[in-house]
């Protein structure tokens, strides 16, 4: 059996294995247990072989809430399928109003801090403001170190990476990274990892909007770097594209059976991504983006078949 966590194994093996499995998978065979009973799939993280789940969570929007018990209690059961999953990694962000506060404040009261893996962001300009704000993420997420750590949209990269290399070095935080979320900014997020040594990148990536696939996707894999998936959803336009259509009879041999599932495996078949985090309020979402990392993933041939599928049906 494959062990595609092993620390043991390199970015170059991984992404042959993943295309060996995908092809094995797809061709035929023997069937594969029943998706819903496989946990959710892991990836290493590239820079030290740590085991990732490759379905987390956003919380842009969706944890921008008040205190009321009738917001918190659907934000609090979807972390609980989350963890219940098999998944871990939460990304949140200053940018994203009080979801820092309400992720740590939930956390805490489910008691599952250990159990995340937190991602989170700077958002501002400035040394003294970066670590102020840091500082204050660290407060509303209620947790004495930070998993990921990233450059918001890359806003005065250069001081804040200075800042984190130390943090790092201190123990304060495991992960360095940076984000952005428009496909104009692909050139700028490689010129970074060119120049910089960051353990994570995030950008925007999904099956109507492929501009990664180009150059900054092959360029994070051939350079150890693990890459979180933003606005695979495309900010719910998908869905409202498909509303009302019918998945095709072959999606089932990719174990899928929603429309999410279908978007979410088409990312996750690309072997250089290492977690999506599509953000959800509703309970029965996240049930069905975990169901995305389970089960059998599309190979290139059908990779190119889905593309050309929406293509034609939109």
């Amino acid at each position: 059996m494959i062990n595609l966590s092993s620390p043991e194994l390199t970015r170059a093996g991984f992404l042959r294995l993943m295309a060996a499995a995908g092809a094995a998978a797809v061709a035929g065979g023997a069937a594969p247990a029943r998706a819903a009973e496989q946990p959710v799939q892991t990836r290493p993280i590239p820079k030290t072989g740590e085991a990732l789940p490759v379905v987390g969570l956003g919380t842009w929007q969706t944890f921008d809430i008040g205190t009321g018990a009738d917001e918190r209690a659907p934000r609090e059961e979807v972390l609980k399928l989350l963890f219940a999953g098999g998944g871990k990694v939460i990304d949140s962000s200053p940018m994203y109003g009080r979801a820092e506060a309400v992720t740590g404040d939930l956390l805490a009261k489910l008691g599952v801090q250990a159990k995340a893996f937190i991602a989170t962001k700077v958002w501002t300009n400035g040394r003294e403001g970066g670590i102020r704000q840091m500082e204050e993420s660290f407060r509303k997420l209620r947790v004495r170190h930070i998993d990921l750590m990233q450059v918001h949209n890359l806003v005065d990269w250069r001081t804040h990476l200075q800042t984190l290399r130390a943090w790092k070095d201190q123990g304060r935080v495991r992960y360095v990274g940076i984000t952005h979320y428009t496909s104009s900014a692909l050139d700028n997020l490689i010129a970074v990892i060119k120049a910089e040594r960051v353990d994570f990148v995030q950008m925007a990536y999904s099956i109507a909007v492929r501009d990664a696939e180009k150059r900054l996707l092959p360029f994070a894999a051939e350079s150890s770097v693990a890459v979180l998936v933003n606005r695979p959803f495309e900010g719910g336009d998908l869905f409202s594209k498909v509303r009302g259509k019918k998945l095709p009879p072959w999606a089932a041999d990719i174990d899928c059976a929603s429309w999410g599932q279908f978007f979410l495996k088409f990312i996750l078949s690309h072997p250089a991504v290492t977690c999506v985090i599509p953000g959800t309020a509703k309970p029965q979402h996240m049930a069905d983006n975990l169901a995305a990392g389970r089960g059998r993933l599309p190979d290139q041939t059908t990779r190119k078949k889905m593309v050309a599928f929406l293509e034609s049906h939109l």
